[in-house]
């Protein structure tokens, strides 16, 4: 009688080592659509992270000292975003405004020489711009005129070199007084760009919050 009733009913250790194997098959597969998860998001993060890093991300405006060192401003701008350098004329004292912009490869243009009045060396180039009259101030506008990347001599206190720029300021007489300074554009990629939003650069000049 048990020798017909055996094959009926397994062995146990037989039912144990299917029911192990089943569930070994199961964590199995668990693990591997785990795998395959974790790895179709790493590829599609790297795909992100190298499409970032080779799609444009505008222009970046960088003022370092000629002698070497970091850079002391740092401007994100879009092709064509103006800024301006506003200081004192060292004879006249008469306050100039030089409207600046960069094109879509980085390179700088003057667009505009604003003045209250005629200092020393001051006047409209030959053939460049259009000499017209805004209130009190003579006006050179239209100017576009390729400036490459230039070198300044930061004046002193008084003189008051300035970059103005989305309605922010830095002195630059105020913190690097005497100092040979090159004025640089650059091309960055939109990934550089989006890591500039969240750790803008010291050299950043930052929003002003009211008070």
């Amino acid at each position: 009688m048990s020798s017909r009733l055996g094959p009926l009913f397994p062995h146990p250790n037989a039912i144990a080592f299917g029911t192990s194997n089943a569930m070994a098959s199961i964590r199995e597969t668990g693990l591997t659509a785990r795998v395959r998860i974790i790895a179709v998001a790493l590829g599609g993060l790297t795909l992100l992270l190298v499409a970032a890093w080779l799609l444009p991300g505008g222009l970046e405006l960088r003022v370092a000292p000629v002698k070497g060192g970091d850079a002391v401003l740092v401007l994100p701008l879009e092709a064509g975003e103006r800024f301006t350098l506003h200081y004192y004329h060292s004879v006249e004292n008469a306050p100039i405004w030089e409207e600046h912009s960069l094109d879509e490869k980085g390179r700088i243009y003057i667009e505009e020489e604003r003045y209250l009045k005629f200092g020393a060396g001051m006047g409209r180039m030959p053939g460049v711009g259009r000499m017209v009259r805004r209130g009190p101030y003579e006006v050179i506008e239209n100017m576009h005129m390729p400036t490459g990347d230039f070198v300044l001599r930061v004046g002193s206190k008084g003189v008051d070199h300035t970059i103005l720029w989305r309605g922010r300021k830095k002195n630059l007489s105020a913190k690097i007084p005497h100092q040979a300074v090159q004025f640089s554009g650059r091309p960055v990629s939109r990934l550089y760009r989006m890591i500039r939003i969240l750790i803008p650069h010291p050299g950043t000049p930052v929003e002003r919050k009211p008070e």
